[in-house]
C-alpha cells in the first residue's frame, strides 16, 4: 500500500467511524428489543429487521470501500478475512449479533493509540457489550426449544457470566445447535477478553510501580547531588577559614 493510499484509507476511517459507531448502537437496540419483548407488534419487528438489514449493507459497503482504497484489494481481504467472515456468518439468525464485532473493531482502530484511560474504558465497555449481546443471542436461540433450560434473560445472563468467567456451574446450558455455536464463540472470545483485561491491569500496576521506583531513584540521586554540593561547600568553607587564619598569624 502506498503512502497516498494509506492516508486515504485512514481519512475514510476517521470520517465514517462516528457514523458507523452510532449505527452499531441503533442496531443493538433493534436487535435487543424483539428478543426482550417477544410480544412486540409486527410493525416494530419489521422496523427492527429493516435496521438490521441497513446495518449489514452499510458494513459491507464500508468494507468494500476500504478494500478499494487499499489499492491491493486481494491483500486487504486476506488480511481482513475476519471482517469478511463476520459479514457472512450473521445470515444465521442467532449469529446476527456478530455484526456488532465490526463496530467494535472500528472503535478499536480509533482508541488503539489513545491514552491508557480511554483504552481501559474501551475494554470495559467491550466486555459489558460481549456479556449483554451473548445473553441476548443465546436466549434467542434457546427460548423456542421445548427442552431448553434457558427461558428468560436472567437465565441467559447468568449462563453467560458463568461461562465467560470459566466458572461453569452447569445449572443452565444451551441445547440447540445455534446456542452451542454461540457458547463456543463466547468461550473463545471470553477467555481472550479476560486475558486482555488481566494483562491490562497487570501492565497498569507494573507501570505505576515503575513510576514510583523511578521517582524514588530520582529523589535518591537528587539527595546524593545535594550531599555532594554540601560537602563541597564545607570543604571550600574550611579552606577559606584556613586562609583567614594564616593571614591573621602573618
Amino acid at each position: 500500500m502506498t503512502t497516498v493510499d494509506g492516508n486515504r484509507l485512514r481519512a475514510w476511517e476517521r470520517r465514517t467511524g462516528p457514523a458507523l459507531t452510532g449505527l452499531g448502537a441503533l442496531f443493538l437496540v433493534a436487535y435487543a428489543v424483539p428478543i426482550l419483548n417477544p410480544d412486540l407488534s409486527r410493525e416494530w419487528r419489521v422496523a427492527a429487521e429493516a435496521v438490521e438489514i441497513v446495518t449489514w449493507v452499510t458494513l459491507a459497503a464500508d468494507l468494500a470501500v476500504r478494500a478499494r482504497l487499499s489499492h491491493d484489494t486481494r491483500r486487504f481481504l486476506r488480511t481482513h478475512a475476519f471482517d469478511l467472515l463476520v459479514l457472512l456468518l450473521p445470515f444465521l439468525r442467532p449469529l446476527r449479533a456478530l455484526r456488532l464485532i465490526s463496530i467494535v473493531v472500528l472503535m478499536h482502530r480509533r482508541v488503539a493509540s489513545s491514552s491508557r484511560l480511554r483504552l481501559s474504558t474501551y475494554v470495559a465497555g467491550t466486555a459489558a457489550l460481549l456479556v449483554f449481546v451473548a445473553s441476548l443471542a443465546v436466549l434467542d436461540a434457546e427460548r423456542r426449544d421445548p427442552d431448553a433450560n434457558i427461558g428468560t434473560y436472567f437465565d441467559s445472563l447468568w449462563w453467560t457470566m458463568t461461562t465467560v468467567s470459566t466458572v461453569g456451574y452447569g445449572d443452565h446450558y444451551p441445547v440447540t445447535v445455534e446456542g452451542r455455536l454461540i457458547a463456543m464463540a463466547l468461550m473463545i472470545g471470553g477467555v481472550g477478553l479476560l486475558g486482555f483485561i488481566t494483562g491490562s491491569l497487570a501492565t497498569f500496576m507494573i507501570d505505576h510501580y515503575s513510576r514510583l521506583e523511578r521517582a524514588e531513584e530520582e529523589t535518591r540521586e537528587d539527595v546524593a547531588d545535594l550531599a555532594t554540593e554540601v560537602n563541597a561547600l564545607r570543604t571550600e568553607l574550611a579552606r577559606l577559614r584556613a586562609e583567614v587564619s594564616d593571614r591573621g598569624r602573618a
